[in-house]
């Protein structure tokens, strides 16, 4: 495509989702619930067909040489396409949000004055690598009642339109508009920047992917921007705490998959337990192949109760446990999302320390506390400053499926409009509405 040949593409996108916005706005509950079921239904027909699409892709990114965690994120296995499905039919099976009026007060002068819950109306989704998150995107808009236009990677174009295929077809079997979910079907990135700017159309911005598209986006857009940033997450292991419970939990926050921006990529552990608690995950790390860049305590620790030797007499080389490596954490590894079998791991003194650091080098995205300390526990709730939280439990189930959203458009970590896991609410807005019965303002 030419320079007036992109323009007119991606100003059509936008007056086409403009017009759909409107009658998505007015959709009943039960329309958009069954165009839900459709898509579930047309995903498990179209698993093998999706698989073969699919496989375009992914023999292009092995031959350009693109790194395994990013090939792996753009796999269509069965077992994501049958995760995609549930999320369309936990979400047709939610409650209808739009419309819905909240907090409802009477007045001294006699109105009653509430909030009511309506769609964003277009939103343009700019996002990387994982496929399924055209299923994601969609879903979500159609639920919310809003248009949406979505540009994926042209690492996953083959699947993506594919998908978006799909989704028109449940759209327009169910009595809904088709151009309520476009594809960008061009791999120029002219239209991404266009479409950032282009507020007669689109009222807010997506960009999920890497940091450089996002401070891209963020920087040129004169649409607002939601905005997922990377997932330098934590994991801290407390004192007092069940050390089995604190094993278990940060093995799957690290291990269960290494490239979703979930993953645990910072090990912090309390002084109190960490002669007990380090060599029995190292142990768990080790056998696994992760990398540990540790402080030099967590090091010592390591190295003394695992029997590590230098492989030099310098002890410039790293140190080997099994088939991973053992090295000395530098300042960049504290601010570092690797997405990759390599985590960062530092002793601190206790529960404060442990906050300082996360608010000073995470993104602010997920962190927990492994706990058997109330007060620890609630402190550390209260002062981490990121999208979601959490309590003896593993980084890994901040996602939207599993916070029972039926899906996300992607995990902010703004602090406006959304943050965190983005679900049904956070693709809505709240208008007040006033209702009277003739009553004037003296």
């Amino acid at each position: 495509m030419n320079a007036t040949n992109i323009t007119e593409y991606t100003h059509a996108l936008g007056s086409q989702a403009k017009v759909a916005a409107a009658l998505m706005a007015r959709a009943p509950a039960a329309t958009k619930n069954a165009a839900l079921k459709r898509l579930a239904g047309l995903l498990r027909e179209n698993t093998a067909a999706l698989q073969l699409d699919n496989a375009k892709d992914l023999e292009r990114a092995v031959a350009a040489g693109l790194a395994a965690p990013m090939v792996d994120r753009l796999k269509l296995t069965p077992k994501v396409l049958e995760t995609c499905a549930q999320g369309c039919e936990q979400l047709a099976a939610m409650a209808d949000a739009i419309g819905e009026i909240i907090g409802m007060k009477q007045q001294p002068s006699g109105i009653r004055v509430g909030q009511m819950r309506v769609p964003i109306g277009v939103f343009a989704m700019i996002f990387e690598s994982r496929p399924n998150v055209t299923i994601e995107a969609a879903s979500l808009s159609i639920k919310s009642g809003n248009a949406c236009i979505l540009r994926g990677g042209s690492e996953a174009i083959d699947s993506n339109k594919a998908l978006a295929r799909l989704v028109q077809q449940a759209l327009v079997e169910s009595g809904l508009p088709a151009d309520a979910v476009q594809l960008v079907q061009t791999t120029d990135r002219e239209v991404v920047g266009q479409l950032i700017t282009l507020p007669q159309y689109v009222d807010v911005i997506i960009p999920r992917g890497g940091k450089g598209l996002i401070e891209r986006i963020s920087r040129d857009a004169k649409v607002p921007v939601i905005k997922h940033l990377d997932g330098n997450c934590h994991t801290y292991v407390d004192d007092p705490c069940d050390i089995a419970m604190a094993v278990k939990v940060a093995d799957n926050a690290k291990t269960n998959k290494y490239s979703p921006c979930n993953a645990t990529e910072s090990l912090l552990v309390a002084r109190g337990v960490a002669a007990e608690f380090l060599p029995l995950i190292g142990a768990v790390y080790a056998a696994k192949g992760v990398e540990m860049r540790c402080d030099l305590e967590s090091l010592a620790i390591l190295r003394a109760k695992l029997a590590v030797e230098p492989v030099d007499s310098a002890g410039a080389a790293p140190y080997l446990i099994a088939n991973a490596k053992l090295l000395v954490a530098q300042e960049s590894d504290w601010f570092e999302e690797y997405l990759a079998p390599i985590i960062s791991i530092k002793v601190v003194a206790g529960v404060d320390e442990a906050i300082a650091h996360i608010n000073q080098y995470s993104s602010h995205h997920t962190d927990a506390i492994i706990t058997r300390d109330h007060m620890h526990a609630q402190a550390f709730l209260r002062q981490v400053d990121s999208g979601s939280v959490m309590v003896n439990t593993s980084t890994r189930f901040a996602d939207g499926f599993e916070y029972g959203l039926g899906a996300e458009i992607g995990i902010s970590t703004d602090k406006f409009h959304a943050r965190g896991p983005v679900g049904l609410e956070g693709l809505t807005s709240l208008k007040y509405v006033v209702l009277g019965e003739g009553e004037v303002r003296n």
